[in-house]
């Protein structure tokens, strides 16, 4: 995943997102990528893997967002590759920035991404990072992601389908709105949507998108061949998911400081053909939530 980023450029990611309509006149500007040394290594922990890694890397992510992007200045902010973690250190970079903010956040993910080293069945800290954002988990990554950062009265999960048991009950019993696939799918889905992020735009001063490409339907009836690490059939589809980030961004459009990040991670290079599909993706998504009206 951390050759993500210079895949996308490789196939020509900024050029592209410049050329797209709902884009033109805007400037974009790369700010580069975080150092991230050494990286992952092979961990045997069953409750947190690379655990002194990530407490260590999201501090420095989070201070180089806070110095690449200014939304007091009708700055938007787009971060790409890597996995879900970069969640965490990109909110804790705009709290630092807005100091104290009220953000609202839009998770897509297959997957909840809501568990704690108590709860987790693989040790997989990027499977915990939208718990961190709300404060949920041990001390030591909360404070790694300087959570909450968000809250759970302003949070919602898009496409979350395959849910451990335990992280399935702390959701249900949260204040985090639940948008399933099949739900989005219809039009009193997109509705409800819709209606859940207008609410939400009232009392917030922004909205971060935090996407995961994996909530796109990789099934046998979807475009499929997303270069992601845990694909899943069922999923949204493009379509319907660029309409959604667009009902997202249109609420944004009306809170306080106009503060709309948006962040697709995963995108893991494949040969070229097979990644094609995902920059394309990435391009329209990233175009749905950043060209709506500051």
């Amino acid at each position: 995943m951390d050759k993500g980023p210079a895949e996308l450029r490789r196939h020509g990611v900024l050029d592209r997102l410049a050329g797209r309509p709902g884009l033109a006149g805007r400037t974009i500007r790369d700010a580069g990528d975080v150092p991230n040394d050494p990286g992952w290594a092979p961990d045997p922990d069953p409750r947190a893997k690379n655990r002194a890694l990530i407490c260590a890397f999201l501090p420095r992510l989070a201070g180089f967002v806070a110095d690449a992007v200014d939304p007091t200045a009708g700055d938007r902010l787009l971060v790409l590759g890597g996995d879900c973690t970069s969640h965490t250190g990109t909110m804790a970079g705009l709290q630092r920035r807005l100091g104290g903010a009220r953000i609202a956040i839009a998770w897509f993910d297959a997957h909840g991404d809501f568990n704690t080293p108590d709860t987790t069945p693989s040790g997989n800290v990027w499977g915990m990072p939208f718990a961190l954002i709300c404060g949920r988990g041990e001390a030591d990554l909360v404070a790694a992601a300087e959570g909450p950062t968000a809250r759970e009265e302003d949070a919602a999960l898009l496409g979350g389908q395959v849910l451990d048991e335990t992280e399935s009950r702390m959701l249900a019993a949260s204040a985090v709105a639940q948008f399933g696939a099949g739900m989005l799918a219809g039009d009193a889905g997109l509705a409800a949507l819709e209606a859940w992020a207008t609410t939400v735009a009232r009392r917030v001063d922004g909205f971060y998108i935090a996407f995961d490409l994996d909530a796109l339907d990789d099934g046998p009836g979807g475009a499929g061949g997303w270069s992601v690490a845990m694909p899943e059939p069922d999923g949204i589809s493009l379509p319907r998911a660029v309409e959604a980030v667009g009902v997202l961004a249109k609420a944004a459009a009306g809170t306080r400081l106009g503060l709309l990040g948006f962040g697709p991670t995963a995108a893991m290079p494949r040969e070229d053909r097979a990644f094609e599909p995902t920059v394309d993706a990435v391009v329209q998504l990233s175009e749905a939530a950043l060209s709506a009206p500051r």
